[in-house]
């Protein structure tokens, strides 16, 4: 059931909806996929050649919602306690204190991760599945709301430990940011644009607000057959090795209950679902040959649904 009445969230969803167009220069839905991730409570995977724009997206967003921001640079001699943080022994107190580590943090931006070993990057695993890290044997919880974005550059392949499916399937979107237009480039050039004037009057009361409500948005048997038909065909698919899980499959329904939100409606529409299907399904299939994961979650999307 909604919480809150839609004609009272009217306001707050134009509001923001208006600020996030103007995060990136001609990458209005870029910007819109990255909040109905936030909102949905999931983790972003930004996955592009450097100077595209992530890191912008990122800081535009904390600035937008109000949270407290951290940029996390990964390098392969990072530990995991430079994530988590570390117990130091304190000799006034006879102890040893815990001094927090940079993931207490709403918003963090994970910078190259794939550049982290794989034991960084499992430090990143609990935080993102649990919002809740371990050090000592005792469990610390993350601030709420605590939201992930991870950067990796494809291109690169000296020095970098891929992620492993496990990881991958903890993001809820992976976007692909690509290069500006034209005419978007003549406006950075000419200076028209500063991120740093991006301003919203919102607090993160709410943010929270938009985001209980989010699981109160309406979903027919129509939607929830549609998702159960792609999720299905992912696991008995020829071109694929490894299909949709049960949690990319929730992620598909609360993006598209975002999507919904966004769009001023408390029910999902076959047009949600066709908004955020490839962010959110494209890193989670593995093909069963040497072809794009992209172009194989466009080709499952196309053979099961007719838009």
């Amino acid at each position: 059931m909604i919480i809150k009445p839609m004609n009272e969230l009217a306001k707050s969803v134009k509001v923001i909806s208006d600020a996030v167009d103007k995060l990136l220069l001609d990458k209005k839905e870029v910007s819109k996929l990255a909040l109905i991730c936030f909102l949905s409570k999931g983790h972003l995977l930004l996955e592009d050649v450097p100077g595209v724009g992530k890191t912008t997206l990122a800081i535009g967003l904390a600035r937008l919602l109000g949270l407290d921001f951290v940029r996390i640079q990964m390098t392969s001699d990072l530990l995991p306690g430079d994530l988590l943080g570390v117990s130091i022994f304190d000799p006034q107190k006879g102890d040893f204190v815990f001094h927090k580590g940079p993931l207490f943090t709403s918003l963090v931006l994970v910078d190259e991760i794939n550049r982290a070993s794989p034991r960084t990057q499992s430090a990143l695993l609990e935080s993102m599945a649990e919002g809740q890290i371990s050090v000592d044997g005792i469990t610390y919880k993350l601030p709420a709301p605590f939201f992930v974005i991870a950067t990796q550059n494809p291109a690169e392949e000296t020095g970098v430990y891929p992620l492993p499916e496990s990881q991958l399937d903890r993001f809820m979107m992976r976007l692909v940011v690509g290069y500006p237009s034209e005419g978007a480039e003549r406006s950075l050039i000419r200076g028209d644009f500063n991120p740093e004037n991006i301003k919203c009057d919102f607090c993160i009361d709410e943010i929270k607000k938009l985001m209980q409500n989010v699981s109160g948005v309406f979903l027919s048997d129509e939607i929830v057959n549609m998702i159960l038909d792609i999720v299905h065909l992912s696991r008995n698919h020829k071109m694929i090795n490894l299909g949709i899980s049960p949690r990319g499959m929730m992620a598909i329904k609360i993006c598209s209950q975002s999507h919904a939100l966004l769009s001023g409606r408390d029910y999902v529409i076959p047009g949600d679902l066709k908004e955020i299907i490839i962010p959110v399904i494209s890193h989670r299939i593995v093909p069963s040959e040497n072809i794009d994961r992209l172009t194989v979650a466009q080709t499952l999307v196309s053979e099961v649904w007719a838009f």
